[in-house]
């Protein structure tokens, strides 16, 4: 009775006070959209141009040319000839199944999404390395970007741009962007003062320092975050595939949407075999330039 009593006493807001807010947001959402949506695609046609293009240049290469480029990386990166092999029999499996061209589109997607994960993650991390007030404003947004629901990417970037590839790649990007950002200002934060002190004593530039020092020391630690964004781009797949993006996720979907269980079984396992594939190279990579480092400190 007690707990009914404060539930009725808490303060909030009246319900149409609480109605006129919400009406108030959408309608200033609304207006921006179609006040500035245009210009928003427009800026992002570069890329949907990118990613087209990348997209049609994996599906037109053959077969085994892909196979070939992707098996020999994981052993350039690894130097493991049975990651490499390992490679082959997935992507021939893959290809068997009939899953070759919807792993082609989900393929150009991660990727891209990887990379442009990287390239502003990278620069944010390193910012908030150098400063204490640049991590104080980043690190919450993080924890929200972190802890959001997936699904509700979805909503204002649809609401922007519509449905297709650029709405999905933005909603990975924000989705997936946390662990590289937070892994490179970690990584350059636990690089020993005394190496850094030397580096200066040498007359090293700042730009020097980072360059020379600070980022290959943090290699390792970078790698783990851009591991963890790689595999938080395959977990988008699915959700992103709600929007119009071409892949596996879209079979995946039709399974659920019409209880096709082998359908969905067989195109989730071929995501689960692009995870496997992607954080075993990474994590090789990891640790091979993790060894470097050890051997060239010891040196």
């Amino acid at each position: 009775m007690a707990e009914s009593s404060w539930l009725t006493e808490f303060p909030q807001l009246d319900r149409a006070d609480l109605r006129d807010i919400r009406k108030s947001l959408d309608a200033g959402y609304r207006e921006f959209s179609r006040e500035y949506g245009e210009f928003i695609e427009s800026f992002f046609d570069p890329l949907l141009t990118f990613l087209v293009w990348f997209e049609k240049l994996l599906l037109a290469t053959p077969w085994w040319l892909v196979i070939a480029v992707i098996a020999g990386l994981a052993y350039l990166a690894s130097r493991s000839w049975k990651l490499g092999l390992g490679v082959v029999i997935s992507f021939m499996l893959i290809g068997y199944f009939g899953m070759w061209d919807n792993t082609m589109r989900t393929m150009s997607i991660i990727l891209v999404c990887t990379l442009m994960a990287i390239a502003l993650g990278v620069p944010i991390g390193i910012a908030m390395a150098r400063s204490d007030r640049a991590q104080a404003f980043v690190t919450p947004v993080l924890d929200v970007m972190q802890t959001m629901p997936a699904f509700v990417y979805l909503i204002p970037v649809v609401m922007l741009l519509g449905i297709g590839k650029i709405p999905g790649v933005i909603a990975v990007i924000i989705y997936a962007i946390p662990p590289v950002i937070r892994l490179t200002n970690l990584g350059i934060r636990l690089v020993d003062k005394d190496v850094m002190e030397a580096a200066t004593a040498y007359g090293a530039s700042p730009f020097q320092r980072l360059t020379g020092v600070q980022l290959p020391l943090a290699m390792p630690t970078i790698m783990a975050g851009i591991n963890q964004t790689i595999m938080m781009s395959l977990s988008m797949v699915v959700i992103a595939s709600m929007i119009g993006v071409k892949g596996l996720g879209q079979p995946v979907l039709k399974s659920i949407t019409n209880q096709y269980f082998t359908l969905g079984l067989l195109n989730g396992l071929a995501i689960v075999a692009l995870a496997i594939i992607f954080d075993r190279v990474s994590q090789a990579y990891a640790k091979r330039a993790q060894e470097h480092m050890k051997g060239l400190e010891n040196g």
